[in-house]
């Protein structure tokens, strides 16, 4: 009796939400075996909202991650589709797009994990150094939507498990190829980070993104696994891909003013998810919908181009939904309002993606892959990542 009332409540406050089904569609455009592509439109109340969906069958299509050459870098969904020769994509992660502290380079990175093709690009910052809105109650920086081994979609969390070992003991690793460390911690930076510099990693708190920079930061560069350099600040420039750099901040430093060059060290990183089987494909972003029911505390006011990713109870169907905003023709979305359309598009789980002038939806056609939605920037923004989806299997 309970959970029938439980269920009936969350009915009920699903229904509250101010939006109806499509009320004018185009046909599912085959884009590829198991990739159906449509436009339709959505009536709500503060006026008509544009939206673009694409289905993917993942017994018989993929997802991916769609990415630059680096992790510290941005580059535009069509670009990197067209690239990585994906047949479709949206646009991924919220990402570290400005910077206010001073003399300090915004990264480009994004805030959460990525995992692309199996390899583990990066983890998630701490959560009160990201961007976007506010999450819902219990979700962190570290929930990510991917598709496993088994070839399912789901979201879950990731965490990350790592050490570095040498004779002087063993220093747990937080971070790997993140703009921000947690207060402390120890973060791996590999050949993947790219050329910007590291100094954005000992900025802020892990509860306030503005806060100052520490200048208590200690940085060892171990190259074959050894010690090669030692630094008290954050460095830039490429990584071989032969080293890897260690950057600690407070009682990290301290910990890493241990080694010396001629130190044998060897360091071990692995994002692990937390409901198994492993990821191939993983990407940031935060909860919104649930076992088909809109999770409670969304922002519900808000409107904007918004870009939201799902899947089906089963895992076997991903939806990648986007919707454009800041127009008379198209008024843009709340979050609770994509939460319910994502569901009434077949979902059962999703999570919301970065949006506003990042929100992009391309799709190959016979001109290649282009860009069908309106970009609220009037024009496509370069963005840390996006989901492609790939015709084929592995």
């Amino acid at each position: 009796m309970l959970a029938f009332t439980r269920r009936c409540a969350a009915l009920a406050a699903a229904a509250l939400l101010p939006l109806t089904l499509p009320a004018v569609a185009s046909a599912d455009d085959l884009v590829a075996p198991g990739v159906t592509y449509r436009t339709f439109s959505v009536s709500t109340a503060h006026g008509p909202v544009s939206a673009y969906l694409l289905t993917v069958d993942l017994r018989v299509a993929r997802l991916d991650l769609l990415h630059p050459a680096r992790v510290a870098q941005r580059a535009g969904v069509a670009e990197m589709a067209t690239a990585q020769r994906a047949v479709a994509g949206v646009n991924g992660d919220f990402f570290n797009i400005s910077e206010t502290h001073a003399g300090v380079a915004a990264t480009g990175s994004s805030v959460g994990p990525e995992i692309a093709s199996g390899e583990d690009l990066k983890f998630a910052v701490p959560d009160g150094q990201r961007f976007g809105p506010a999450m819902p109650a219990g979700a962190t920086t570290k929930v990510v939507f991917g598709e496993g081994v088994d070839r399912r979609a789901r979201v879950t969390s990731v965490d990350l498990a790592g050490a570095a070992v040498s004779a002087e003991g063993v220093f747990r690793i937080d971070g790997l190829n993140q703009y921000a460390l947690p207060v402390g911690g120890i973060g791996e930076y590999t050949s993947d980070w790219g050329e910007v510099s590291r100094a954005r990693a000992a900025c802020g708190t892990d509860t306030d993104r503005s806060a100052g920079c520490t200048t208590e930061t200690e940085e060892v560069v171990i190259r074959h696994g050894v010690v090669t350099a030692e630094a008290e600040t954050p460095g830039s420039g490429p990584i071989a891909p032969d080293t890897v750099v260690l950057l600690g901040r407070e009682q990290g430093a301290a910990a890493l003013e241990a080694l010396d060059p001629g130190d044998h060290v060897v360091v071990g990183t692995h994002l692990v998810a937390r409901q198994a089987p492993p990821f191939r494909f993983a990407v940031g972003g935060f909860p919104i919908l649930r076992n088909g029911t809109p999770l409670s505390g969304l922002d519900a006011v808000t409107l904007a181009p918004r870009t939201a990713a799902g899947a089906s109870a089963d895992g076997r169907t991903a939806y990648l939904l986007t919707v454009d905003g800041r127009t008379a023709a198209s008024t843009g979305m709340s979050v609770a309002e994509l939460a319910g359309l994502l569901r009434d598009s077949g979902a059962a789980t999703g999570v919301n993606l970065d949006g506003g002038g990042s929100t992009t939806m391309a799709v190959a056609g016979d001109e290649g892959v282009t860009i069908r939605n309106v970009p609220s920037d009037g024009t496509e923004r370069a963005v840390a990542n996006g989901i492609g989806v790939f015709s084929g299997g592995r």
